[in-house]
């Protein structure tokens, strides 16, 4: 999403034919947002739940790229803070997700497991970068981002799964 959020923005700001100002700006706002939602993600997942935070912003991240397509063209206004929050919830599953291998992993293959997982999330990243601007030739823009709603679909069952899993005692202290 972060790779391509300035060229998404730049096409619906001359759709909606209004500035958004700096889009390097918002772009780097974008990007830095995610910052703050991986750090305050950790937090509350030690607290609640790594399950129930990673779910929650995997919600949140599906939520906005089904929404993108309505999204576009609209006013700075509307789609400015909506890509905000979507770059706050974007990477905040990533390190609870690492860290619910690294407790849940038998100690001879964590290693091991965090290095795949790694890649795993290394490799949806990559399908994602090269994707997006061949949906953008295809599709337009506005519907250049639907499919991101896909990970977090697969994601979302996932976490609820977890939820109701005997591995759940493992994760931030029994809480999930």
């Amino acid at each position: 999403m972060w790779t391509w959020t300035a060229a998404f923005l730049i096409a619906s700001s001359e759709t909606a034919r209004m500035s958004y100002g700096s889009i390097p700006t918002v772009t780097f706002l974008v990007i830095a947002s995610g910052g703050a939602g991986a750090w305050l993600a950790g937090m509350w997942a030690d607290r609640i739940g790594r399950s129930i935070v990673a779910g929650t912003s995997l919600a949140i991240s599906g939520s906005v790229a089904l929404l993108s397509p309505w999204l576009f063209g609209r006013t700075p206004w509307i789609v400015i803070p909506a890509f905000l929050v979507w770059g706050f919830a974007v990477v905040a599953d990533s390190a609870q997700f690492s860290a619910m291998v690294a407790e849940t992993a038998e100690p001879p293959v964590r290693g091991t497991s965090l290095a795949l997982q790694t890649a795993t999330g290394f490799l949806l990243t990559l399908v994602t970068i090269r994707g997006v601007p061949l949906l953008a030739a295809a599709w337009g823009w506005r519907w250049s981002f639907i499919l991101l709603a896909v990970g977090p679909a697969v994601g979302i069952v996932a976490m609820a799964r977890i939820r109701t899993s005997p591995a759940r005692a493992l994760i931030a202290g029994g809480r999930g």
